[in-house]
């Protein structure tokens, strides 16, 4: 069994992509060639965005838009420490300090209510708080009703990490289509994924578009040896846009399927483990599927009974980013972001794709139900 099946989706996809692929190499456009273009206005269309620029990858994507605002060293970014590195990792890349904000520990996402508690700090810190980063996590897309009222409120722009909710919705609209600017990745992981390292920025805003496309080629001015600011080498491979778009043609059912997978997971589980919550009005992308057990031991009990299955499972994440090494100088103890702690202790994921049949949910439901 996979944890992730990315081989049926391939067999599914081969013909056209292969289609795609000797189109390629006819043109000879490796790099930002057509069908980049192609895909930034599918994907533009699909988000509900007015710009989107693709990019070399799901981090490129979340540090690009830092670099065209020109936050820096003095700046203080706000983001949850229950995340992968990348959210503030490109914080520190950028120059300034990230400032961490505890979840909610129903959705795991950043919670609304802690926003000014991190502002206070920040400012306590001498710093000057610039932007808000969310992050949709396991594919759920955060509160962004409350976090717009809370971030106008203290002068903050928001930069949405939507690398794991690309295809999910709240109230109507779609990921990447939140604060100023969102970033998504294309890792092959991910909901919608290329064969090897992709991503995308989104925004309504014109300037912040054109800035954003001179960041992505070395700061890029009039022609590629005019250079206007500083920037990185983000472009995206022709290749890996080419995949994205044959994706593209099934990933509403590939959603579907996901939701049929959790509803499944969810019938049999609830009982035993907290499942995800949903709120009212949100679909989730389920980039994963996320249990809590009752306590550490409980959970690994049920990996290792899992294991013993053939069953793969995972921990997303098991160190808050506050307590990670790579943080140790922003000064950070344990006990600060408790909810986050006490999820990194607890949480532990299922395969999730939209290939899983009946028979194999319901061998992993069945060996998890055992361990409780």
């Amino acid at each position: 069994m996979q944890f992730i099946d990315l081989i049926t989706q391939k067999n599914r996809i081969r013909s056209s992509l292969l289609q795609r692929f000797e189109a390629i190499l006819d043109h000879g456009q490796f790099i930002m060639g057509p069908e980049v273009c192609e895909l930034e206005s599918q994907l533009a269309a699909y988000t509900g965005s007015r710009f989107c620029v693709s990019c070399s990858s799901g981090t490129d994507a979340l540090l690009m838009p830092l670099l065209a605002k020109d936050v820096g060293p003095g700046d203080a970014v706000i983001t949850t420490p229950f995340t992968f590195i990348a959210t503030a990792e490109v914080i520190s890349l950028s120059g300034a300090t990230p400032v961490f904000a505890d979840i909610d520990p129903a959705t795991f996402n950043i919670d609304p209510g802690c926003i000014s508690g991190a502002v206070r700090e920040a400012t306590e810190k001498g710093l000057n708080p610039k932007v808000l980063i969310p992050v949709d996590l396991f594919g759920l897309p955060a509160d962004y009703e409350s976090l717009d009222t809370i971030a106008a409120g203290h002068g903050l722009w928001i930069l949405e990490d939507a690398a794991q909710s690309f295809g999910s919705s709240t109230h109507g609209r779609r990921a990447g289509s939140f604060g100023l600017a969102a970033a998504t990745s294309f890792f092959p992981a991910k909901p919608l994924g290329c064969y090897g390292d992709g991503g995308a920025v989104f925004t309504d805003d014109a300037e912040l578009d054109l800035l954003l496309r001179s960041v992505r080629v070395h700061g890029s001015g009039a022609d590629k040896y005019s250079n206007d600011r500083i920037g990185i080498n983000g472009r995206l491979d022709s290749m890996q846009a080419a995949v994205l778009l044959e994706k593209l043609v099934i990933f509403d059912e590939e959603l579907a399927a996901r939701q049929r997978v959790a509803e499944a997971y969810g019938s049999r589980l609830r009982s035993k483990l907290a499942v995800p919550a949903i709120p009212d009005g949100s679909v989730s992308a389920w980039a994963q599927y996320s249990l809590l057990a009752s306590s550490g031991k409980e959970r690994d009990d049920i990996m290792a009974a899992l294991l013993k299955e053939g069953i793969p499972s995972a921990i997303y994440y098991k160190i808050p980013l506050h307590l990670q090494k790579a943080f140790s100088s922003l000064g950070y103890r344990e006990g600060d972001f408790p909810v986050s702690e006490e999820m990194s202790r607890r949480v532990f994921s299922l395969p999730m794709h939209p290939y899983l049949s009946e028979e194999e949910i319901g061998k992993i439901c069945s060996v998890v139900a055992a361990c409780v």
